[in-house]
């Protein structure tokens, strides 16, 4: 129950008055250089990234404006992204307690209108044969029925939302034959130890059946894989919270947090929020100073995607477009790439280091001569939009929907590494068990430890080596550019 004290208004006063308000509008233009691990906050009331999904979502819809006095509120999520969302629904739905969700910027501004759209039967950046290795058997297994039931959920819930679906699965692309030895050992895995009817496809009959990526040397087939326009996903999730009493408060960032005798004030722009329990729910645009639970434990990356100019038909026949599905590459800095319905190519892979290098043009030209190495026949092609975006990854490559201290009613889900379109709403549902203390359940190892800090050599671990980060990261995207287009 969210109630909110206005200074020199009474109670009656105020009606309605959320449920009629339109969608608020950006007070600030898009910042194209923020970057997480400078900034103290992502803004203020900022307009979205000029995406391809929030230019045909359609007009966003209604929220409950920013904080305008002093709230006291039983759940406080904070991010209104898919995570933020798919929580404040469960918490509402199936536990009867109606979250209220602070938002920095606009609704869903951050990684959820910036994606690629790609629903995968995955979480983090590990392989099932890796998660054998780092947890054991017993985990895998549990982590796998953790995926392929977060599908399932995935599925329900998108059911009435109006989201372009593209169903079929998922083709992941060797995009060197050196890849399909690894793919083919992975896809025997899948099948023998999973029960996943993951399947090996030649590079003759992906590139003229499937899709013709001249890098395509073959490809390993995944059965659950949904292409999704993310941009009109995050309203659906945000029309279905609001229906459900939800209260959603954009341009209203969480400038400083104190916790006393149990009881956390945030503090916004307009107004305390007062709330006996906090989840957090902010992604790759998660600030140091939200929370010292946070601090140094994420490394935001960036990701550069574009989508071209609808494709003619004759384009299509000379890409050898044959599916709708969702498609990635074998590259460590790998690509992401769809047709979508409206047949234009959507493509999508590494950008720069730093928020500060992030509007060079020599990122979008990079990856604008990836499409072209894929595709020939699409040289010269018009861009019609590009932007870039901070995705969230943890220093292990595994997400975490956790609560660190059990003695504080404080929470999180994030560290998806990219997999976070179908996942993010099943973490958001994990979320929603541990703020409604039904979490009995949680006993992977993805919710039952921090999201740690970084690490040398995956053997030491402090948070001594965070102002080193970057500096590791544009020393291994080399090595790992070098060990890509190796032959």
């Amino acid at each position: 129950m969210e109630t909110i004290v206005q200074h020199g208004a009474r109670p009656s006063d105020m009606g309605n008055e959320s449920e009629q308000r339109p969608a608020t509008q950006a007070s600030r233009p898009y910042d194209p250089a923020y970057d997480p691990l400078v900034s103290a906050t992502p803004g203020e009331g900022r307009d979205y990234a000029p995406t391809y999904w929030v230019a045909t979502a359609g007009e966003p819809p209604a929220d409950d404006g920013p904080v305008m006095g002093d709230i006291d509120a039983d759940v406080v999520i904070v991010g209104s992204g898919f995570t933020g969302l798919t929580a404040a629904i469960v918490l509402a739905e199936k536990y009867g307690i109606k979250a209220t969700v602070l938002e920095a910027n606009r609704v869903s501004w951050g990684c959820s209108t910036r994606n690629g759209g790609q629903a995968q039967c995955a979480t983090g950046r590990l392989k099932r044969s890796q998660w054998i290795e780092r947890y054991g058997l017993e985990a895998a297994h549990g982590l796998h029925r953790e995926c392929v039931e977060g599908m399932e959920n995935f599925k329900e819930l998108i059911k009435d939302i109006d989201c372009d679906p593209q169903p079929g699965g998922h083709l992941y692309i060797a995009h060197r034959e050196r890849m399909m030895p690894g793919l083919e050992k992975e896809a025997r895995l899948l099948r023998e130890t999973f029960n996943y009817d993951a399947r090996i496809i030649d590079g003759a009959t992906v590139r003229n059946e499937w899709v013709g990526d001249e890098e395509a040397c073959g490809a390993m087939h995944e059965p659950e894989g949904i292409g999704v326009h993310p941009g009109k996903l995050a309203f659906g999730y945000l029309r279905k919270a609001r229906r459900l009493g939800v209260k959603v408060h954009p341009a209203s960032p969480v400038e400083s947090w104190e916790t006393r005798d149990g009881v956390h004030y945030l503090t916004t722009p307009g107004g305390v929020v007062k709330a006996r329990s906090v989840g957090m729910a902010t992604g790759g645009y998660t600030s140091g100073k939200l929370h010292p639970e946070l601090d140094k434990r994420l490394m935001p990356v960036l990701s550069n995607s574009l989508v071209t100019r609808p494709l003619t038909a004759q384009e299509i026949e000379a890409t050898r477009f044959h599916t709708h599905q969702v498609l990635t590459d074998t590259r460590m800095l790998r690509h992401y790439y769809r047709l979508l319905p409206d047949n234009r190519l959507q493509i999508g892979s590494r950008s720069a280091v730093s928020g500060r290098d992030a509007p060079k043009a020599q990122y979008e030209q990079l990856l604008i001569a990836d499409m072209h190495r894929k595709f020939p026949a699409l040289s010269g092609i018009e861009v019609d939009y590009s932007w870039w975006g901070w995705v969230d990854v943890s220093h292990d490559m595994m997400p975490r929907i956790h609560q660190p201290d059990p003695k504080q009613s404080i929470y999180y889900a994030m560290g998806y590494g990219g997999n976070g379109v179908m996942y993010s709403a099943q973490a958001g549902k994990r979320l929603a068990q541990w703020i409604a203390r039904d979490a009995a359940d949680l006993v992977l190892p993805i919710f039952q430890s921090r999201l740690p800090y970084p690490n040398v050599l995956n053997k030491v671990e402090s948070p001594l080596f965070a102002p080193f980060r970057r500096t590791g990261q544009r020393c291994l995207y080399r090595w790992y550019a070098m060990k890509d287009e190796a032959q």
